[in-house]
């Protein structure tokens, strides 16, 4: 899944570990990144933890979605700043999941995300 996602490698995301429920995902904040306060703007820390979300609900096989997501900013990113992103499966039900996201810059917490996941169904084309 990671191999097609043109978005998040086109931010320079890089798939770091992936398996069963959890994933890892690095990403380096560019000047293009920041807001006008100097700091990453957290469009892009979402799409980061997002990102690992995605990888790790998706890590079982069939085609999942987020069903809603969240995120606390908990410190600003500047910068030059490598950022990683791991994903956590907590819970799945039926065809639904919960997965926490811790973002880190080296072991400072810089957000915390909890995405919310469903399995869809084959749709036929």
């Amino acid at each position: 899944m990671f191999a097609a996602d043109a978005a998040s490698r086109g931010l320079g995301m890089t798939l770091q570990s992936v398996g069963q429920g959890t994933a890892r995902v690095a990403m380096t904040i560019t000047g293009a990144m920041v807001n006008g306060h100097g700091t990453a703007h957290g469009g892009f820390l979402f799409t980061l933890a997002d990102t690992a979300f995605a990888c790790a609900c998706n890590s079982y096989g069939p085609l999942t979605v987020a069903a809603a997501a969240d995120i606390v900013f908990v410190a600003p990113a500047r910068e030059g700043d490598v950022l990683t992103a791991h994903a956590v499966e907590r819970t799945r039900f039926g065809r639904s999941g919960v997965y926490d996201v811790r973002v880190t810059r080296d072991d400072q917490v810089v957000a915390e995300f909890r995405g919310r996941s469903r399995v869809i169904r084959a749709v036929e084309g």
